[in-house]
């Protein structure tokens, strides 16, 4: 193996592995190194389309730091919630039916090869591979089957920093007993700790870092402050609107359901002056917005039945009546639509919220593609201003949606607003229903219903760089690679 493995482990979930990650793919790209992510196996429905299928949407972004081609060798397992007891499995960027059904306990021994195989494969072709963990490596009681955390780190014999979050509290006790409780080889490939999204005097931690290394012989190489607006969507959590002396001028809420998919589109949104993002789960936190959007699911059917459970229905038949904007994306569309309908037993059945003429059929195969199209040269109403835009996305769906055949001969249609069944909008011109997601990123949409530009993702790349640059130990992270 040529290539030097780093890894990026965590006390707890949520603790800033995957930003880290990014941060460190781009700072040793900048050194001219050849650089790529890997993730044995990430839990999210945030996914995006590369070359071979769909891997986490955080690996994706990994790559474009790493100026690498994303690709499904470097998230070779994927597991994309449906319920709180089951996960569709997606091994090397394919829907794989048979590790779906073997129950998640059992299935590490038949997935680890191909793990491993892409692991090495990465290093062979690389200068430097980040890896990023997964959750704890201190989960005593899914060691045996551990296939993302340590036996990746041993495996690679990764030089390993372990991450905390010291906005929660705890973060010395965290660092300790996570270091504790790994095996003495273990514990010799963790180079260093890091504190993550500290606010205050840095200064005061002391002697806390002197009395860690002192227990543990591993130091402190960074203390992170917190950073709210890096500029990185977050991999699985809600956005958090950060207040700003800026005037908002429209509010755009999102509905939050509880199969909500591919969340890390929006992000975006939060660049946009006079801009408020919303993140909405009951009737009444819809009545000040403007836009509503219904984002994707992973399970369109179930997350109807949440909606009516909570009354949205009737808060988003009042908002389109209203004539206000609504966007549904992918699983958003096809709950605008009449119905779901599905013989292969992959969702299940349900009514739509009935404001586009459309009628979804799941099918079995599921459509996994990136596309560049463009929208229709008569879009109307508050949707105008997308007219003849051109536009990339990319597409990830189970769902084939077409115009409502009775309603059709009876008159009622969808008016097409992207070619080839990708999107409709109604006659008013209010309700727009597309299965392209990744609209937000696209400049000439931003331009279009905005009139801005957002900073674009290299830029986003190089200031994590650079942050990490100015608060790890000097010559920290050069020596890092070279042990």
């Amino acid at each position: 193996m040529r290539g030097k493995a780093i890894m990026v482990l965590g006390t707890t979930s949520g603790a800033g592995k995957s930003w880290l990650v990014t941060a460190l793919c781009r700072y040793y790209a900048q050194l001219g190194l050849k650089v790529a992510p890997f993730k044995a196996q990430n839990m999210s429905n945030n996914a995006r389309v590369v070359a071979g299928g769909e891997i986490g949407s955080a690996q994706y972004f990994q790559a474009l730091a790493a100026r690498a081609v994303p690709e499904v060798r470097m998230n070779p397992l994927l597991l994309k919630p449906e319920s709180d007891t089951h996960s569709q499995v997606i091994a090397l960027g394919q829907v794989s039916s048979d590790l779906t059904r073997i129950p998640w306990q059992d299935r590490s021994e038949f997935v680890w090869p191909m793990i491993e195989k892409a692991l090495f494969e990465l290093m062979s072709e690389n200068d430097i591979v980040v890896i990023e963990g997964a959750g704890s490596p201190a989960e005593i009681n899914l060691k045996d089957r551990d296939i993302v955390n340590m036996r990746v780190a041993m495996a690679a014999q990764a030089n390993c920093l372990l991450v905390t979050d010291i906005d929660r509290g705890g973060a010395f006790a965290h660092l300790y007993g996570t270091h504790t409780l790994l095996a003495h080889d273990e514990q010799a490939l963790i180079k260093g700790f890091v504190l993550n999204k500290f606010r205050g005097d840095a200064r005061l931690l002391a002697p806390g870092p002197e009395m860690l290394q002192a227990l543990t012989s591993v130091p402190v190489v960074a203390t992170l402050p917190m950073w709210w607006q890096h500029g990185l969507p977050e991999e699985d959590g809600l956005y958090q609107h950060v207040q700003t002396s800026e005037e908002i001028t429209s509010t755009i809420a999102i509905i939050a359901y509880p199969r909500i998919s591919n969340l890390d589109e929006f992000q975006v949104l939060n660049n946009v002056p006079g801009v408020q993002l919303k993140w909405v789960r009951a009737p009444g936190d819809l009545a000040e917005a403007d836009w509503l959007v219904l984002p994707g699911s992973k399970n369109t059917s179930a997350d109807l039945l949440w909606l009516r459970s909570q009354g949205l229905d009737k808060a988003i038949a009042n908002h389109a009546a209203q004539g206000k904007a609504i966007l549904g994306i992918c699983g958003g569309l096809q709950m605008l639509g009449e119905a779901l309908i599905d013989t292969q037993s992959i969702e299940g059945n349900a009514a739509g919220l009935g404001l586009l003429p459309l009628v979804t059929h799941f099918e079995q195969d599921k459509t996994v593609r990136r596309c560049q199209t463009q929208f229709a040269s008569e879009m109307s109403g508050i949707w105008s201003a997308l007219s003849d835009v051109e536009v990339s996305g990319y597409e990830i769906h189970h769902g084939q949606t077409t115009q409502h055949p009775a309603m059709a001969k009876a008159g009622d249609v969808a008016v097409c607003a992207l070619p080839t069944s990708l999107g409709w909008q109604n006659q008013k011109g209010n309700v727009l229903g597309i299965y392209l997601h990744g609209i937000f990123e696209d400049p000439a949409v931003l331009k279009a219903l905005f009139g801005i530009s957002t900073p674009n993702l290299d830029s986003v790349f190089d200031g994590l760089a650079n942050y990490i640059d100015r608060y790890f130990e000097p010559q920290f992270l050069n020596n890092f690679i070279k042990n």
